[in-house]
């Protein structure tokens, strides 16, 4: 009798052990609906104000983090794909892809300040470089980068990139990175002489999308086509490893104080990568989001994270389109870190 209790106890133990291992350290604490129909791509989170800044059609949503209300709107942002955030200058800056153009508005107020007609095709991926008080749009239709005075909203330059643009970093000292999707490539921008300097392959990332910085191991991370997490050297440009992720990522944030990149994967998936030290890495966990959210920003105070999606009709097995977005089903998922 005692030996079967044990047996038992044993098994329940093991149960219970596992069930422990298997818990993840994120959890979907809050889906913020946002009001309003189609398409979305970047979001970011201004900290200093407590805001998160949403990319959605034609519009960037502004939801305050502490209610998760609707705090403002940035009209007439036709196609827009990303936000800059210039907090020394209480400014903000979309790219807004149909209309190639950039919109200024005032941080605090919302209200729009001018805007500035860009030099390049479909402005993507949208960078403000405080080191230079410089803001670059990542032009997807003309494979360049045009470069406006943050301070003055005018533009300074076009400068010719190796391919078509997706994510950019900045490291805060003089240097600008972005991926280049059809390339495989990371080209470093030095943001005073607003050149060239080098162009890192990234062998055997395919079609880079999102990228982040570790500023302090100076650690480059490039999420790819090919479910891999790509490291580099962000000094010399030396692959330093690869990672597995999921399938249809299209960001990644890095946490500096946790020392975790987050790959945003489509298929409705995060990967977490733990940072060890400047030369090792490991997949910590996959967790399960929803499907489509596939960008994502951090706030690096509370250590939340946010991601953007939308519930999908069911797909049609006679088609190859994308399953149609249900109305009305927009919504930021705020995931906390617990541990």
């Amino acid at each position: 009798m005692k030996k079967a209790f044990f047996s038992i106890s044993f098994v329940a133990l093991i149960i219970s052990s596992s069930q422990l291992i298997a818990q993840s350290n994120y959890k979907i604490v809050n889906k913020i609906h946002v009001v309003g129909e189609g398409g979305w791509d970047y979001l970011n989170v201004d900290e200093i104000n407590g805001r998160i800044f949403v990319s959605h059609a034609t519009v960037a949503q502004v939801i305050d983090i502490n209610t998760g209300k609707l705090a403002g709107t940035i009209p007439d942002t036709k196609g827009i794909h990303g936000i800059a955030i210039a907090n020394d200058l209480n400014k903000g800056f979309t790219s807004n892809g149909r209309d190639s153009s950039v919109t200024v508005f005032n941080l605090k107020t919302l209200e729009v300040i001018t805007k500035t007609k860009i030099t390049g095709q479909n402005p993507d991926a949208i960078l403000y470089d405080p080191y230079s008080q410089k803001v670059f749009t990542f032009n997807g239709g003309s494979s360049n980068s045009t470069v406006i005075d943050a301070k003055t909203n005018k533009v300074l330059a076009t400068i010719p990139l190796d391919g078509k643009p997706e994510f950019s970093a900045t490291d805060g000292k003089g240097k600008v990175y972005v991926n280049i999707e059809d390339k495989s490539v990371i080209n470093v921008i030095n943001s005073t002489t607003l050149k060239v300097e080098y162009h890192w392959p990234i062998s055997p990332g395919e079609e880079p999308s999102g990228l982040a910085l570790d500023n302090i191991n100076h650690r480059l991370f490039s999420v790819c086509g090919n479910k891999l997490m790509v490291v580099t050297d962000a000094i010399t440009g030396k692959v330093i490893t690869t990672l597995p992720i999921g399938d249809r990522c299209d960001g990644v944030a890095f946490d500096p104080e946790m020392k975790r990149a987050y790959a945003s994967n489509g298929e409705g998936t995060v990967t977490v990568v733990q940072e060890e030290n400047s030369n090792s890495f490991k997949v910590l966990e996959t967790f399960t989001t929803q499907t489509g959210a596939r960008t994502i920003a951090i706030n690096k105070v509370s250590h939340h994270m946010y991601l953007t999606t939308a519930e999908y009709e069911p797909a049609s097995s006679a088609s190859n389109r994308r399953p149609s977005v249900k109305p009305d089903s927009f919504v930021i998922l705020d995931i906390e870190t617990l541990k």
